[in-house]
């Protein structure tokens, strides 16, 4: 019974602090909107590092006590270091961490890709370096945390339409990505459920 219960209150835990996480990011897309801090020709790293200042800025990470870092290394304690072996490194571009008074680590992973309406090639690599990089066998598959989307031509449903064709295409119906409130989707996979965000800096 004692460890069902700590296991309830950590999942608790871990489901509070994802929920913060994804505030401190989606609000950090708004204000990124409002200071029209994003030009559509930007890299996917200019976005995140803008976007990244502004969870920084935001007083509600110091309140949560989270901190966060960019383009984190993921390191392996498999391979034998050797000179320059950690720019060879998979890398996720955000990563939100808390340490509770009980001491229990929690830490959230963000990967981000630009996506354009007229590009498939930015869709295909949306789903070959991004989502199957979180499922078994990928990069980040030990990683919690979610995708998001910077749209940059077009519209979102566009993209996310052109991201869903591609999976159809590779038999993956199952895996399309659904709308489940505003900015915030889903994908349901095999081994777990990723959470993804669309961010329009065009419309």
């Amino acid at each position: 019974m004692t460890g069902t219960l700590s296991s309830s209150i950590f999942l608790n835990v871990q489901n509070k602090f994802e929920n913060r996480c994804i505030t401190l990011f989606t609000e950090a897309y708004y204000t990124s909107i409002n200071n029209q801090s994003i030009a559509l020709d930007f890299d996917e790293n200019d976005i995140t590092a803008i976007l990244h200042g502004y969870v920084n800025e935001n007083p509600k990470r110091i309140n949560w006590r989270i901190s966060t870092n960019v383009e984190n290394f993921n390191f392996d304690k498999n391979i034998i270091p050797y000179k320059g072996f950690a720019a060879k490194l998979s890398r996720i571009d955000m990563r939100l961490t808390n340490i509770s008074w009980l001491k229990n680590e929690y830490i959230y992973y963000v990967e981000a890709k630009n996506l354009k309406s007229k590009d498939s090639g930015l869709k295909r690599r949306y789903i070959d370096t991004g989502i199957d990089n979180f499922l078994i066998g990928g990069k980040y598959h030990q990683c919690n945390g979610l995708l998001v989307g910077y749209i940059l031509e077009g519209k979102t449903i566009d993209c996310v339409d052109g991201v869903n064709k591609l999976l159809k295409k590779d038999k993956r119906e199952t895996e399309v990505i659904l709308n489940i409130k505003d900015i915030s989707y889903q994908s349901n996979h095999t081994v777990r459920n990723l959470k993804h965000l669309f961010f329009d800096f065009v419309n």
